[in-house]
C-alpha cells in the first residue's frame, strides 16, 4: 500500500494542491491537525516531482526519537530498510546510503550541511516539519535557507509544515508564500476536563486517572508528564498499586535507550494493554500503536535563559493551548480515542495559546557564531520570524569573544571556525581545543560527552555528590553488566551507553593522542576551559558559599565533599536567585588556576568600609573576574583612602556614631537657629545631620587621621571638625548673636538651652528673675527666650515668653502654692520691686545686714 492510499493519513486529499503549488513556486505553508500524517506522506509524494531534478529531500525533526522513527515508519510504506530511499541522520548516529532521497535530519545537522556547502548542491526540498515547536536551531535554519535561496539558489523549494502554526505569519516570513491547509481529522477524540476539587501533587493526579481510565476505557494509554523525574515517580506508584499482570507500564523519554524507546512505541503484547508515561517527546510526529487514551497532566518543562546571569535552567510551566491540542490529537491517529485533561475547561481557556520561541528565552551562544560562521554579524541581515533579542545576543557575543572565537569587531576567528566545526555548544568546543593543546584532549571529551547528556548518576541515598570527577570514574571504571550502583550512585546505564560513544566519536574527531595523562583529578582545569566565567572561589565562613568570576554567587544546598573546597569550576546551577544552586562542578587548585589564567588574574589594592567588622579594611587581592582568589593585607595603605572609606562607614552606621556631645549638638543647634533668621547678615552653612553625612569627605575626612574603626572614633575631635565649616567672622558672630550663657537679674549667668528645631529655652529660678519686666533675648534682640521659670527645688512652675505678662497676671496664683510649699523663700507681694535672688530668706536677710 503506498503512502496516498494509506486510510490513516487524511493529508492525501491535499497533496495535489501541494504538487501544484511547489511546481509554480518555490515556498509553502502547510497546516493539518494533528495525527493528519504529513510527516510520512508529503516527502515520498514528492520524489518523482519533475523540480526536483533527481535531488534529494531533506526534512528537520526537533527531536532524534521523531527522526528515527519517522524515517522507519517511511521506509516501512515504501516496502524498504533504511539506507535505500529514505534514511535519517541524528546526532552520533545516520543511516543513510548512496540511494537515499529522502533524509530526516534532527535540526542542528541543517545548520552543518549549510555551513560546509551553502549551495545545498544535491538538494532541492527542506522540509520543517513540526516549526511550531519553534527551537532556535528550526528557526537559523530557516533563516539560512531564505539566504540561500535569495542569493544562490532560486530553484531551491521550503516547504514548512505543522498542526498548529501561526500560518499566516510564517507565510508572511516566506514573502505572502501559498498557504495549503488540511482541516479535517479522520477520528473524534472526546476531550474530558477531570480537575482536581483540591490542590494535588500532579504525579499522583495522572496516577489516578490511569486507574479510572483502565476502568472506563479500552486501549492503550498514553500520559503526559513534564520531564523523566515526574515519569519516573508515576511508574513507581503505578507499579505499587497493583495494576495486574494484564497493564504494561512503559516509560518514553529522551534521556532512555533506544531498546527502552522501542518497547513504548511497539504494540502491547497480545491481550495486555499498555500505559506509556511519557514527556513532550510523544507530543509530535510518532505514532505510538495501540493508544486510545491520552491523560494530559497539563504541564510542560522548558528552558529559559537568565541574561543578567548567563545561566540556563529548566522551568515547569502550564501547557499552552497549542500543545494541548497536539497531545489530545494522539489519541485518535488510529481510531476514536478520549483525552483526559487533568484541569478545568475555565483554566484551559486562560492558558496561553502557544509557548514562546525558544529564540526569545535559550541561550543565543551557538547561534551568534553559527551566524559569524555564516559570515553575518548583524542578525538583522536575515530574515526571521522573532528576530534575537538584544540583550541575549550582546550577552552571547560577548561570552564568544571572551573563549577568543571572535575578534572585537564581531568577525569570526581561525579558532571560532574550528569551534563552528565541532557543532557542540561553544563552550565545550573552546574546552576541546584547547585542552588538547594541553595534552588533555581525551579527558577533555569525556567531559564533554557528560556535559551533553543528562546526569547518568543519581544519589541512591538522601544526600547529593556534586563532583565531575565521580562521573569520569564511573564513566572509565563502570562496566554494563554490573551492579546498578557506582559508589552508592544508581546508573543510568542508557545515558552511559551514549556518553561512552560521544566521548569516543569526539576523540576520533580531534585525533587525541593515547598517552595523554588527563585523569579526573584534572577535571576542574578542563572544565573551567568551558564555564571561565563561573570559576567559584569560596566566602569566608562556615557556609558552603561561593563567589564566581562573573560576580554572582553560589552555594551548595547542603555539605558535600566538595563544598570544602577552596576553589571550583562549575558546570550546572540553577541560576534563579543572586546565589545560584551548584548542582555539578570539579575542583581547582590555586596553582592551576594560575598557571591557566595568569594573563587575565589582576592584583587590586582595596581600601575599603567593612560593615560586619565595622573597620576599614585595606588589602591587596588577587582577582580573576570578580571573584578574589588570594587576600593579602595592605601595608601602609594611602591615608586619604583610608579617611574616604572611614567616612563611607559612617556614612551607613548613622551620623551618632559620631562622638556627639550635648555642647556639641547645642552648638549645631545655634548656627542652624541662625541660619534659618539669616542672622546678622551672614550666609551661615547647613549643618544639619542630612548635608553633614552627604559632605563628610570634605569636612570631617582632614580630622581622620589614624582613625579606621568605630572604636576609634571617641578620639576623634569632633568639636574641631564642626567648628571647620566657620569662618573666625562666623565664630565671632555665633557667639554674640546666638550666646552659650546669658546673665539675669540675680547676677547668676545661666545657659540657653538650644535643640535642633525648638525654640531656644532660658531654664532659671523664678526668684532670680524679680524686679526683670523684659523677657530675655538673643539674636540682637530679635528672639524673645523661652522661659522656663522654675521653683527653689528645680522644677517648672510656668512656661512663658511674656515675663511683663506673667508678674501682673500669674505670679499672684503661683505664689500662694509656692508660699506652702517653700516657707523659707521669700516671696513678695510686689516682685518688680523686690530685689532678685538665688538664696533663701535667711541668706537674704543676712545680705541685707
Amino acid at each position: 500500500m503506498t503512502p496516498l492510499e494509506m486510510p490513516c493519513l487524511p493529508i492525501a486529499s491535499v497533496l495535489p494542491e501541494v504538487k501544484r503549488a511547489l511546481s509554480e513556486g518555490t515556498r509553502l505553508v502547510l497546516s493539518a491537525p494533528p495525527g493528519a500524517g504529513k510527516t510520512t506522506a508529503v516527502p515520498p509524494a514528492l520524489l518523482h516531482e519533475p523540480w526536483l531534478q533527481g535531488r534529494r529531500i531533506l526534512m528537520l525533526e526537533p527531536r532524534r526519537l521523531a527522526a528515527r522513527t519517522a524515517a522507519e515508519r517511511i521506509a516501512w510504506m515504501l516496502g524498504e530498510t533504511l539506507g535505500q530511499t529514505v534514511g535519517y541522520r541524528i546526532r552520533l548516529e545516520s543511516r543513510v546510503g548512496p540511494a537515499t532521497r529522502i533524509e530526516i535530519l534532527t535540526e542542528g545537522i541543517l545548520t552543518r550541511y549549510l555551513q560546509d556547502d551553502p549551495l545545498l548542491e544535491r538538494t532541492g526540498l527542506v522540509i520543517f516539519d513540526e516549526f511550531h515547536e519553534r527551537s532556535l536551531h528550526a528557526d537559523l535554519g530557516l533563516a539560512l535557507c531564505l539566504e540561500v535561496q535569495r542569493e544562490l539558489r532560486e530553484d531551491l523549494r521550503l516547504v514548512v509544515m505543522s498542526a498548529t502554526l501561526d500560518t499566516r505569519a510564517i507565510s508572511g516570513l516566506l514573502g505572502n508564500a501559498p498557504v495549503v491547509e488540511s482541516r479535517g481529522r479522520i477520528f473524534p477524540v472526546d476531550t474530558r476536563y477531570r480537575p482536581s476539587p483540591q490542590p494535588v501533587d500532579p504525579v499522583r493526579a495522572v496516577a489516578a486517572a490511569v486507574q479510572r481510565a483502565l476502568r472506563e476505557e479500552t486501549g492503550g494509554i498514553l500520559v503526559f508528564l513534564p520531564g523523566g523525574r515526574e515519569i519516573r515517580c508515576a511508574h513507581r506508584l503505578l507499579a505499587e498499586a497493583g495494576l495486574g499482570p494484564a497493564v504494561a507500564v512503559v516509560p518514553l523519554y529522551g534521556a532512555l535507550g533506544r531498546e527502552a524507546q522501542n518497547r513504548a512505541l511497539s504494540p502491547a503484547p497480545e491481550g495486555r494493554r499498555k500505559v506509556v508515561l511519557a514527556s513532550a517527546i510523544a507530543e509530535t510526529s510518532l505514532t505510538i500503536e495501540g493508544i486510545r487514551v491520552v491523560i494530559d497532566a497539563g504541564l510542560m518543562r522548558v528552558p529559559r535563559f537568565d541574561v543578567r546571569c548567563a545561566m540556563s535552567r529548566l522551568e515547569t510551566l502550564p501547557v499552552t493551548r497549542d500543545a494541548a491540542d497536539q497531545r489530545r490529537g494522539r489519541a485518535g491517529r488510529t481510531g476514536p480515542g478520549v483525552c483526559y485533561r487533568l484541569w478545568s475547561e475555565a483554566r484551559h481557556r486562560s492558558l496561553l495559546e502557544r509557548a514562546a520561541p525558544e529564540m526569545l528565552t535559550v541561550d543565543l551562544t551557538q547561534l551568534v557564531l553559527e551566524l559569524a560562521a555564516w559570515g553575518v554579524s548583524d542578525p538583522a541581515e536575515l530574515s526571521w520570524l522573532d528576530p534575537p533579542p538584544a540583550a541575549a545576543y550582546a550577552q552571547a557575543r560577548a561570552l564568544l569573544m571572551e573563549l577568543g572565537a571572535l575578534d572585537p569587531e564581531g568577525r569570526i576567528r581561525t579558532q571560532g571556525r574550528q569551534m563552528a566545526a565541532l557543532g557542540l555548544h561553544p563552550r565545550l568546543s573552546h574546552m576541546l581545543l584547547r585542552a588538547r593543546g594541553l595534552a588533555l584532549g581525551d579527558l577533555a571529551c569525556e567531559v564533554a560527552a557528560i556535559l551533553g547528556e543528562r546526569d547518568f548518576l543519581s544519589a541512591a541515598s538522601p544526600g547529593r555528590d556534586s563532583d565531575l570527577r565521580s562521573r569520569l570514574e564511573a564513566l572509565r571504571e563502570y562496566r554494563p553488566h554490573g551492579p546498578s550502583e557506582f559508589h552508592g550512585m544508581r546508573v543510568d546505564t542508557a545515558s552511559l551507553g551514549r556518553i561512552r560513544r560521544t566521548a569516543t566519536l569526539l576523540k576520533s574527531r580531534l585525533k587525541c593522542g593515547r598517552n595523554e595523562a588527563g585523569g579526573p583529578a584534572e577535571a576542574g582545569t578542563v572544565l573551567s576551559l568551558a564555564y571561565p566565567d563561573r570559576i567559584a572561589v569560596r566566602r569566608p565562613g562556615e557556609a558552603p558559599r561561593f563567589q564566581l568570576t562573573n560576580g554572582l554567587g553560589a552555594y551548595f544546598a547542603a555539605p558535600e565533599p566538595l563544598s570544602a573546597e577552596s576553589y571550583l569550576a562549575v558546570a550546572e546551577l540553577d541560576g534563579v536567585q543572586r546565589e545560584a544552586m551548584i548542582f555539578l562542578a570539579a575542583a581547582l587548585s590555586f596553582e592551576a588556576l594560575f598557571e591557566q589564567y595568569k594573563d587575565r588574574i589582576a592584583d587590586h589594592e582595596s581600601v575599603e568600609w567593612d560593615r560586619r567588622r565595622q573597620a576599614v579594611l585595606s588589602r591587596r587581592q588577587v582577582l580573576l573576574g570578580k571573584a578574589v582568589l588570594k587576600t593579602f593585607p595592605l601595608q601602609d595603605p594611602d591615608p586619604g583612602r583610608v579617611a574616604r572609606a572611614m567616612c563611607e562607614g559612617i556614612r551607613q552606621m548613622g551620623l551618632a556614631a559620631l562622638p556627639w556631645t550635648k555642647p556639641l549638638r547645642a552648638w549645631q543647634a545655634r548656627v542652624l537657629l541662625l541660619r534659618e533668621l539669616a542672622a546678622g547678615g551672614i550666609s551661615w552653612p547647613d549643618l544639619t545631620d542630612p548635608h553633614l553625612l552627604e559632605r563628610l569627605d570634605q569636612w570631617l575626612a582632614p580630622f581622620l587621621s589614624g582613625i579606621s574603626r568605630r572604636e576609634h572614633l571617641p578620639r576623634l575631635d569632633l568639636g574641631a571638625a564642626l567648628a571647620s565649616h566657620l569662618s573666625w567672622r562666623q565664630q565671632e558672630a555665633l557667639d554674640r548673636l546666638a550666646p552659650t550663657h546669658i546673665r539675669v537679674p540675680s547676677g547668676s549667668r545661666i545657659p540657653i538651652r538650644y535643640e535642633a528645631g525648638a525654640e531656644p529655652v532660658l531654664a532659671v529660678r523664678l526668684q532670680e528673675m524679680f524686679g526683670a519686666t523684659e523677657t530675655p533675648a538673643i539674636v540682637a534682640g530679635r528672639l524673645p527666650l523661652v522661659l522656663h521659670l522654675l521653683s527653689p527645688a528645680g522644677r517648672p512652675v510656668q512656661v512663658t515668653r511674656d515675663l511683663k505678662g506673667f508678674w501682673e497676671n500669674t505670679y499672684f496664683e503661683v505664689k500662694k502654692d509656692l508660699r506652702g510649699r517653700y516657707p523659707k523663700h521669700h516671696w513678695p507681694d510686689d516682685p518688680l520691686a523686690a530685689l532678685p535672688t538665688n538664696r533663701t530668706k535667711k541668706g537674704n536677710q543676712k545680705k541685707a545686714h
